[in-house]
């Protein structure tokens, strides 16, 4: 008799699904398990993960569960609940990117909570532009009963009902520093000039704006600046365009390197010893950072190394999205394009995203390598291991030609087998993806 376990997963729009699998079961068979329950065919940017000494890590989908749960996943005891967390792995610099309506709202709760938990004291306007964006997409158009009490006297805007929270829309330090009353004043003005946007445009332009936040779109992980130091005070910030280190000192972050992928040459980490290589023409020194264990460093390793890879892979998709949405700001924009939208909305639709090319070459590319490496003489100890990011042929991504997954895109051909192609092909794959993502920035068209 096959042995099976549950598994509640957390999602962060609040909601949990739960998830039998078996006893010996690896990440993505836990993968499929949720992917058929939401009804996707795929996350795209988010990935499960484990709570280990109060900080998220993303599941290796390769590994057994077991590894993750312990001595406990194989007793199986009615008493322990086995609990992951869907997250977001990967952030985008536009929410164009996100095909899936699902996974893009999805993505957008996340956001809203990191909102909502935000430190970032010295941008005090945007939050209340994202407050904006939110109402408009959680609330929808002001109604104009409310929006005239506004303009009324003091007593009705006491008295009338207020249609929203401060608490749900804006940080604690925010709501102490403005107090409740004014927030509540201000807040429905922002909100009232968004009127006729649809939610999904508000979605997306709550997306761009917490790109904007300091602490927004970025994954944080402690660690030690000595090896016996007790508390963590260094924040290793992992962003789009690469890795920020903070200090904390006395409940406040404070910005120590801003480095970009270019600026990197290496990580390395040694059980817990974490190291960052900059390139030599900064002329900076080995910064070395300990975190909680081994295990923490491999798989904050991997999701470097997988974030890396990710955002390369959507470079030139991302590049395209922002020329479109600066020429519709300028409104020098007025071109129509003819296209077969249909056929390429089907074409979408079979290869479901982007990273889904990008995915499979994962396994089969460098990273599995690094890691069977590192499995091979794990059993012996925690050897140096590290991750090269200057490496030439990441970073050909401008030239259509070096865009493998463009053609899996908008073709019937794997990235697997070897292209060959004439450049007045590419040409046309280029301008033809650049029609599809204009039609979507105008038109908010989502592909399930």
């Amino acid at each position: 008799m096959r042995q099976t376990r549950q598994v509640c997963i957390l999602l962060p729009n609040k909601q949990h699904l739960v998830c039998t699998v078996g006893v010996r079961s690896r990440g993505h068979e836990m993968l499929n398990c949720l992917l058929k329950q939401l009804g996707v065919s795929e996350l795209q940017v988010l990935g499960l993960a484990v709570l280990r000494d109060n900080e998220y890590l993303f599941l290796d989908l390769e590994q057994k569960l077991s590894k993750y749960f312990g001595k406990t996943w194989n007793r199986g005891s009615s008493m322990v609940q086995f609990i992951l967390f869907l997250r977001v792995q990967y952030y985008v610099g536009s929410g164009l990117l996100l095909f899936s309506s699902k996974v893009q709202q999805l993505y957008y709760a996340e956001l809203r909570q990191k909102v909502l938990q935000s430190k970032s004291h010295h941008q005090e306007a945007l939050f209340f532009q994202l407050a904006a964006s939110a109402l408009q997409a959680e609330v929808g158009d002001l109604e104009q009963s409310e929006a005239n009490d506004e303009e009324d006297g003091g007593e009705n805007r006491q008295e009338r009902k207020h249609y929203f929270l401060p608490e749900d829309y804006f940080p604690s330090w925010l709501i102490k520093r403005r107090g409740r009353y004014f927030l509540l004043q201000h807040g429905p003005v922002l909100h009232r000039e968004l009127r006729g946007v649809s939610r999904r445009q508000a979605i997306l332009q709550f997306i761009k704006n917490a790109n904007s936040l300091q602490d927004g779109a970025v994954t944080f992980y402690r660690m030690r600046k000595e090896k016996k130091e007790l508390r963590s005070s260094i924040l290793l910030g992992l962003v789009l365009r690469g890795v920020q280190i903070y200090e904390e000192v006395e409940g406040k972050q404070f910005l120590l390197y801003d480095l970009s992928w270019t600026d990197i040459d290496r990580f390395t980490f040694q059980g817990s010893r974490f190291e960052i290589s900059a390139v030599g023409s900064l002329c900076l020194p080995k910064l070395l950072y300990y975190t909680p264990s081994a295990f923490h460093s491999k798989h904050i390793l991997k999701h470097l190394t997988d974030s890396h890879r990710f955002q390369i892979s959507t470079r030139a998709a991302l590049n395209y999205v922002q020329q479109l949405e600066d020429m519709q700001v300028s409104q020098l924009y007025k071109e129509a394009y003819i296209c077969d939208t249909k056929g390429l909305t089907q074409r979408l639709q079979r290869n479901n995203s982007l990273t889904s090319s990008m995915s499979d070459r994962n396994v089969t590319e460098g990273t599995t390598t690094a890691w069977s490496k590192e499995e091979e003489e794990e059993e012996v100890s925690y050897t140096e291991l590290e991750l090269c990011v200057d490496d030439p042929e990441e970073f050909l991504v401008d030239d259509p030609a070096e865009v493998s997954w463009l053609a899996e895109l908008l073709s019937d051909v794997s990235v697997d087998a070897s292209l060959e192609f004439p450049s007045s092909y590419w040409a046309a794959v280029t301008v033809e993806m650049k029609q599809v993502l204009m039609r979507r920035a105008d038109e908010g068209v989502s592909v399930d």
